[in-house]
């Protein structure tokens, strides 16, 4: 059991932060039409890149560990405002499941700002 738990946390910190890397990156190639989107709703385009770098850096550092509990709250927060702005529309059910997914997700990286980073981590190396 012992180890699998030390191979849970790096694994679930991958996993769920995977999104946010493969998005940030689909952001970055498609812009124009992810500001034009934002901008349909509502959002300022001019926050893209603020989104790109939370997307990108905040994944990247959750899956290596570092500052892990800092950056998993930033997503946890961006999940549920992205919930609220961009899927609130509980009429079209696939935007309800949407809505839901983007709730689980900031349920998972709120966990890891309660557990911390786990083994195999930059946060637990520079502890020992």
């Amino acid at each position: 059991m012992q180890t699998f738990q030390s191979l849970a946390a790096p694994a679930g910190r991958v996993l769920i932060s995977l999104l946010f890397v493969i998005t940030g990156i689909n952001k970055i190639t498609g812009f124009e039409g992810t500001q034009a989107y934002m901008e349909s709703v509502g959002v300022p385009g001019m926050l893209l890149p603020l989104v790109i770098a939370l997307e990108l850096l905040g994944g990247l550092a959750v899956i290596l560990g570092w500052h892990t509990r800092i950056a998993a709250f930033l997503l946890a927060g961006f999940c549920l405002l992205s919930a609220v702005i961009f899927h609130a529309n509980f009429g079209d059910q696939m935007q309800m499941l949407m809505f839901l997914k983007n709730l689980g997700i900031a349920g998972g990286f709120l966990m890891i700002v309660s557990l911390g980073a786990g083994p195999f981590s930059i946060d637990n190396r520079k502890r020992s």
